[in-house]
């Protein structure tokens, strides 16, 4: 009988913990869900916030060269050596990357600021074409072909845009197409902080 008691109390213990992922899952897509009625995707939360970007490494687009020769690809480590840096996922497929793609030519005019970026799920070719016809903003460029680096990026859909700061952590994260208020009002206070953050005092 003891026995009998034993197996039921595993047994419900196991479900229990099958139930576990389904309730994160859940709670994630409750809080997806929030951010798009509420108009505002870049409220959208993020576990990376303050913690090291992802050790992740892109390759270069093949075939791209700009005025100093070929644009190259971009590791973690690359990300962590004092500089602050706007990380950019977009692809070519993407309308609203088209919509925001002019502003990023600008935010790369920035003073002390690095914009990187990363062609994600696209062919090498379009990914070249799209940047011929709206210009390259970006310092480097790698690809992410099979999505694999977006996920370890906690990346939701295109585009979507980091602020990273010198020491390679993520200090900013935000979801959908940049506008020149979302720059104004987040991303360029993002980068100020960071910066002043990474300035000795005195």
């Amino acid at each position: 009988m003891t026995e009998q008691i034993d197996g039921v109390a595993e047994g419900r213990s196991g479900r229990a913990w099958v139930f576990v992922p389904l309730a994160i899952f859940l709670a994630v897509a409750i809080m997806f869900q929030f951010a798009l009625k509420s108009g505002d995707p870049s409220k959208l939360p993020s576990a990376l916030i303050g913690k090291p970007v992802p050790a992740t490494d892109f390759a270069a687009l093949e075939g791209l060269s700009g005025a100093a020769g070929p644009v190259p690809g971009f590791t973690a480590a690359d990300l962590a050596k004092g500089e602050v840096t706007v990380v950019n996922f977009w692809a070519s497929w993407c309308g609203p990357c088209v919509d925001e793609h002019p502003l990023l030519v600008e935010l790369a005019k920035e003073p002390g600021l690095k914009l990187v970026g990363v062609n994600y799920k696209d062919e090498p070719e379009n990914g070249r074409r799209f940047l011929g016809r709206y210009g390259n903003p970006f310092a480097a460029l790698g690809v992410d072909p099979k999505g694999r680096g977006a996920i370890e990026w906690g990346v939701y859909g295109m585009p979507e845009t980091f602020v990273v700061d010198g020491k390679g952590r993520i200090a900013y994260k935000h979801v959908g197409p940049l506008t020149p208020q979302s720059i104004a009002q987040k991303v360029l206070p993002a980068v100020r902080a960071a910066q002043g953050a990474a300035t000795p005092a005195g």
